[in-house]
């Protein structure tokens, strides 16, 4: 059976190998990094025109007074999973966006300019995604809502999680997550786990971490989305 390493943190990563098992696969958990809250003032941000969700985490991980503060306004999703985290948590009228956060911000900035927006995020993010609204002169509140933090596993912890035999195909949702892989794969006692791995990434944001670290065995999703990620796996490498 194809063993697939899956290093998103909870709660997606057991949602993802019950998605394996009833395709065939076997997953093996190693969640590479996780996420946690981060103290927010509830009464922040309530006069934005809208709102705008790049991570289903930022709703996950926001209070739910913010939430009910923000409930009513316009709320734009970067894609399909985070629309329905962000419906999920209260929000009342949630547009699904392209599944890219710079696509996002170009689809959007032209209605909000002039205008300002509260962006709910991460402490990790990369900053391209309120450069462009801010360049098309939408003013960005960010909300800092959870910060993600990597594992720092021992070398026998690491063989232990996967059994000490090899991973034929890595799942990578997250730069972090990449990076932190690529330095596992660096570690002489942990090599010979990954040498036939083929990486499979939501992104090409995503693979970066892992450029001269898997040669050719890196392939990247058709759209940063689960669906299309899985995919991958039932393609020739």
């Amino acid at each position: 059976m194809v063993r697939v390493l899956v290093t998103r943190p909870e709660p997606g990563a057991l949602r993802t190998a019950r998605r394996l098992e009833a395709l065939g696969f076997q997953p093996v958990l190693l969640p590479l990094t996780e996420t946690s809250a981060l103290p927010v003032e509830a009464s922040i941000g309530t006069d934005g025109a809208a709102v705008v969700v790049t991570s289903a985490n930022a709703v996950r991980h926001a209070p739910k007074a913010l939430i009910a503060a923000l409930a009513r306004l316009p709320c734009h999703a970067v894609g399909k999973r985070t629309a329905e985290a962000c419906r999920a948590a209260g929000f009342l009228a949630v547009t699904e966006g392209p599944g890219n956060a710079e696509a996002l911000a170009d689809a959007i900035a032209g209605g909000l300019a002039g205008r300002a927006i509260v962006y709910l995020c991460g402490r990790v993010r990369l900053p391209a995604f309120e450069q462009r609204l801010a360049a098309a002169g939408v003013h960005v509140q960010a909300i800092e809502t959870y910060d993600t933090t990597s594992f720092d596993y021992g070398n026998a912890d690491v063989v232990a999680r996967l059994s000490g035999r090899p991973i034929d195909a890595a799942l990578l949702y997250s730069a972090k997550a990449s990076a932190a892989l690529a330095s596992l794969i660096a570690r002489p006692a942990l090599r010979h786990l990954f040498e036939r791995t083929e990486f499979l990434a939501l992104s090409a944001r995503v693979a970066e971490p892992l450029d001269g670290v898997a040669g050719d065995r890196v392939r990247i999703a058709s759209k940063p989305e689960e669906e299309q990620l899985l995919a991958l796996l039932s393609l020739p490498g």
